[in-house]
């Protein structure tokens, strides 16, 4: 009777696993970052609020909050190797993203926080 050869048993890298819950987490947390940013910005124009001194300053906290959901959005992608830059391959340099990425996120919920803020102290200029 021939021998039936068996497959190899398949390895799971826990490290591997562990960085792609952690990526998603992540990008869960950055679509929620994302949506809040978007509702402060649509609540700042639909109100008229924007056009008024401080409405004004809001937006402009509202914008960096933006550019900084951009910069998230890059660094996330360095793990799917999209773009010139290759993905971080150490544990010191992914780390090393993942700290950049929660201040980055820190930075842009208190930025809409403050927003959402002086958004209830405005009243649209008449």
């Amino acid at each position: 009777m021939p021998r039936r050869r068996s497959k190899p048993a398949q390895v799971y890298s826990l490290a591997e696993a562990r960085l792609a819950r952690r990526l998603t987490t992540y990008r869960e947390r950055l679509e929620r970052v994302i949506r809040s940013n978007r509702r402060a910005i649509g609540k700042l124009y639909t109100s008229g609020s924007l056009f008024t001194k401080a409405g004004a300053r809001a937006g402009r906290d509202l914008l960096t909050a933006h550019e900084h959901l951009l910069r998230v959005v890059t660094l996330l992608e360095r793990f799917g190797n999209v773009g010139d830059v290759p993905a971080p391959k150490s544990s010191k340099e992914i780390e090393a993203v993942f700290v950049e990425l929660d201040t980055l996120l820190d930075r842009t919920g208190e930025l809409t926080a403050q927003t959402s803020l002086l958004m209830g102290d405005l009243k649209p200029e008449r």
